[in-house]
């Protein structure tokens, strides 16, 4: 009887003993390291894609190589982006071919939103014109605080100048210069070339000639070109960019959220904090003031 006892506590502890073991064997293991958060990124809501049109300067300075990674970064949207001259980015926007403008042609601008192709506008930053040329300075021009007295040597002497003659800002000043010198040029030693700014560029460097072009593209690529800077600090050379959403009202078909998303980029402390450090590393000086907020009628002063 006691034998009997004691065989069936001895399999009760051995039944006991296996599913422990078995429970052992069987657990999942329990990790002692904290879970690791998934990476949080804003999401571009409805449409992540936006067409930016803008000019040539803003990409040939690499200032879009800067604003474009950290508005997608911080917003989830896409950029494509287009860079043509101000005119012609203000056609895409006429024809519902891009979402938001970046450009400098200010009389166009006005008549642009005058025509309800624009929804909304924005004062962004500023730079100015500068008058490059050989530093053989055949016009005899460097260091002249008048564009116009710049523009009337260069013609009287019949010095080459390649014109950007396109449809853009930089043409636009270009033509009220020459209009305000009361001058039309032509000629064998006036050149357009239909192309951005810093082809231009290339093309009065090889030909030895003068040309019209922003700071910021100058600056970026200097060391590129045979010109040197011989006319600036003039009033009349500054240089202002706006933002510009294109009229959903027109457009059905543009990502009207993304654009306002972009124009609220540019204009935020943080990213006009961007645009005024822009350049000061390696060219010892900004490519651009940031302009948000001010008063239009005061800048240059």
């Amino acid at each position: 009887m006691k034998a009997s006892k004691h065989l069936n506590t001895l399999f009760v502890s051995l039944l006991i003993l296996s599913l422990v073991l078995a429970a052992c064997s069987t657990a999942t293991p329990v990790s002692t390291e904290a879970p690791i958060a998934a990476p949080t990124q804003p999401i571009a809501l409805d449409n992540p894609s936006l067409i930016l049109a803008t000019t040539t300067s803003t990409q040939d300075s690499g200032l879009l190589d800067i604003l474009v990674p950290d508005f997608q970064e911080k917003t989830g949207y896409t950029v494509k982006t287009v860079a043509v001259g101000s005119g012609e980015a203000m056609k895409m926007g006429q024809e519902c071919n891009a979402d938001v403008l970046l450009v400098h042609s200010p009389a166009a601008e006005k008549e642009f939103m005058s025509n309800n192709y624009g929804s909304d506008r924005r004062l962004v930053m500023h730079n100015d014109f500068i008058i490059v040329g050989p530093a053989s300075d055949p016009a005899g021009i460097k260091g002249l605080s008048s564009s116009t007295e710049a523009f009337t040597k260069i013609a009287d002497s019949q010095s080459p100048f390649i014109s950007r003659g396109d449809d853009s800002g930089t043409y636009s000043k270009e033509k009220a210069i020459w209009k305000a010198a009361n001058l039309t040029p032509e000629g064998e030693w006036y050149l357009e070339s239909g192309q951005g700014m810093g082809a231009t560029l290339t093309i009065a460097s090889e030909q030895e000639a003068y040309t019209l072009t922003d700071r910021a593209t100058y600056l970026a690529n200097k060391d590129n070109y045979q010109l040197d800077n011989l006319v600036e600090v003039d009033a009349g050379l500054l240089n202002v960019y706006h933002v510009i959403v294109v009229n959903p009202d027109n457009c059905s078909s543009v990502n009207n959220a993304g654009a306002i998303a972009f124009a609220d980029y540019v204009v935020s402390p943080d990213t006009q904090s961007l645009i005024g450090s822009f350049g000061t590393e390696k060219y010892g000086q900004p490519l651009f003031t940031p302009d948000a907020g001010k008063d239009e009628a005061t800048l240059g002063k």
